[in-house]
């Protein structure tokens, strides 16, 4: 990371201090006092010796001593007021920039979520904030206490004997190239911690949300061994960082002995020969030692720690800086007039600098209220197709309309309001099903929760349970079915009451005759809805007004699926694979005369 982008981290960063400015200021203040009053301390002690013990004047020594115990208890207040505003400021901030990377995050569109990891973001949310938190802690605390008490030592010893101060200069030279040295190579694994803590989350999260998987297939032992390795390699990496951090201490130790044997040796003779160093004297320089070494020591941790923070703000930063590709635009339109939808010319690729397309040279045209099936092998782009009318991606080319207005002209709230999709994964959340279902409409009666619950076919299984729309739901919905999951999901997508609801092989768990009870609720309540079913069974698009096949990211065919399996050689194979043999849902001649009877009520 080059200066400017420190520089502009750090201002990123710092904005988020806010409501804590106060605390971050107060905390060096009283450290500032601290260090004053602590440095104060050895200079009257050799006050008393010199002046008192020595004389043999006790009214002197009482005087003095008085006076330092009163000092040091000013001391210890003055540190402890800093530690509080120091820990408030720094959780504070800790506190915030949670806030802000998941307010922030909560904006992106699928595309930029693809950027980043889900246990990246969670690394980032925890591990990397916790590091900036104890970095900003040590700054506020020890790079006030560590320079000033440098600078006030070194001036207090400079005042009672310079030429004998001076070994302190020589032995800070040797040990600052020391620690030059020895932090830059442990910044290097300091580095690739963040990497390894990536990994660790990864698999903990991959396992436990897959447990019941890895429980079914015995894989319990797989999965500790793959742990092991993670760990190990966090372990591992950790321990060659901390190996060279460790000989931070001995060298500083060597230094602080190297100076007292200096300063006693020289010291003794200058008093023996009495050239100008009293005993006192002495004694405060020997202090003054510990004083010195001790901030040189504080500020290399703080270096350390800011070093290796340094990584954690940039991963951090990443995220608050990542804006939302998908935004509302200016005089956004507030209104979806109707369910009509249009592709003209649309592509579309995941990468837009360098992705081949997904889907080439779309063009369609859906009438309001229809019902439109959507077949297709698996990587035929049917769930990139639908996304695209939610806006949850933009196209790459060419537009989309819904209501006659192009998507990226719409209010985005208001566009997701009026086309409800129940995605391909059925998520519910920790909470009652009614909590659940009011997803789909905040402001939703118990009855009209009901209601959304009888057309999806949901209300069978509620009323059976003991607490019926009460019943606690676990995290992910793992108390109930995948095809109870599905059902909860439609109805809560019902309750919207959308100009366009798109079921994206929404109904693969629930059996055939569920299937079509559902697809007959909506086409008899909810008649101007514009429906879109993307499916894999043949018996869930038999009744659609038309049927879009795709292939490879291109429309094959669009029309009714009596047509279909007339004309299109894939619609025909999909077909004849699943009731050929006399094991389908369905036979052609029920088929035909569902369209017929369709038909007729349409005429």
């Amino acid at each position: 990371m080059n200066k400017g982008k420190k520089s502009i981290t750090g201002r990123r960063l710092a904005g988020e201090i806010r409501q804590y400015k106060k605390d971050a200021l107060l905390s060096p203040m009283f450290t500032i006092f601290c260090v004053i009053l602590e440095i104060l301390i050895p200079y009257l002690t050799a006050s008393i010796i010199d002046k008192g013990i020595s004389v043999g004047n006790m009214n002197h020594v009482t005087r003095i001593g008085l006076l330092m115990i009163a000092m040091a208890l000013l001391a210890a207040v003055c540190g402890i007021m800093a530690g509080r505003f120091s820990a408030r400021a720094s959780t504070g901030f800790a506190c915030n920039l949670r806030q802000a990377m998941f307010e922030n995050i909560q904006t992106f569109s699928f595309s930029n979520i693809d950027k980043f990891s889900t246990a990246g973001l969670v690394t980032r949310l925890t591990t990397d904030v916790t590091n900036i938190q104890n970095a900003f802690q040590m700054i506020l605390m020890m790079c006030t206490r560590a320079p000033v008490t440098l600078i006030v030592a070194l001036f207090m010893a400079f005042s009672i004997n310079a030429r004998l101060s001076m070994i302190f200069l020589g032995v800070m030279a040797v040990l600052i190239i020391a620690l030059a040295t020895l932090i830059p190579k442990a910044m290097r694994y300091f580095k690739q911690m963040f990497k390894k803590y990536d990994a660790v989350n990864g698999v903990v999260k991959e396992n436990v949300g897959a447990i019941r998987v890895v429980k079914a297939f015995v894989r319990e032992d797989y999965e500790d061994q793959k742990f092991k390795n993670a760990a190990g390699d966090l372990f591992s990496n950790s321990v060659n960082a901390e190996k060279i951090i460790s000989l931070n201490m001995p060298i500083m130790m060597l230094s602080v002995y190297t100076c007292i044997l200096l300063i006693s040796w020289f010291g003794a003779r200058m008093i023996v020969s009495e050239t100008g160093l009293t005993t006192g004297e002495l004694t405060s320089l020997l202090s003054y030692v510990m004083n010195i070494l001790m901030s040189l020591m504080m500020l290399s941790m703080v270096f350390v720690m800011i070093t290796q923070s340094a990584a954690a703000a940039q991963r951090i930063e990443e995220v608050l800086n990542e804006r939302a590709e998908i935004v509302t635009p200016e005089n956004a339109v507030m209104h979806v007039a109707d369910g009509s939808i249009d592709f003209d010319h649309v592509s579309f690729s995941y990468n837009r600098k360098s992705g081949s397309p997904v889907l080439s040279d779309i063009n369609l045209h859906i009438r309001p209220g229809e019902t439109i099936g959507i077949l297709g092998g698996t990587g035929s782009s049917k769930s990139s197709l639908v996304n695209l009318i939610s806006r949850l991606y933009d196209v790459t080319e060419g537009s989309v309309r819904v209501g006659g207005v192009d998507v990226r002209s719409y209010d985005i709230d208001v566009l997701r309001g009026e086309v409800s999709v129940v995605l391909q994964k059925n998520v519910l959340f920790s909470g009652t099903i009614l909590d659940n279902l009011r997803w789909g409409n905040e402001n939703a009666t118990e009855e009209q929760c009901r209601e959304a619950c009888r057309l999806a076919c949901a209300d069978e299984f509620i009323e059976r349970l003991p607490n019926g729309y009460n019943t606690y739901i676990e995290r992910g919905g793992t108390n109930v079915s995948g095809g109870q999951k599905q059902r909860l999901c439609i109805a809560r997508a019902l309750l919207g009451e959308p100009k366009v609801l798109i079921l994206d092989d929404s109904t693969s768990a629930v059996d055939t005759a569920t299937d079509a009870r559902i697809r007959e609720a909506m086409r008899t309540h909810i008649p101007g809805t514009t429906k879109i079913i993307i499916a894999q069974r043949i018996s869930s698009v038999q009744d659609a007004d038309r049927v879009l096949v795709l292939d490879e990211g291109r429309i094959s065919a669009f029309d009714t699926p009596n047509n279909l399996l007339a004309t299109n050689p894939i619609y025909q194979e999909v077909f004849n694979s699943q009731t050929g043999n006399g094991s389908g849902d369905f036979d052609e001649a029920a088929m035909k005369d569902s369209h017929h009877q369709k038909g007729g009520e349409r005429a």
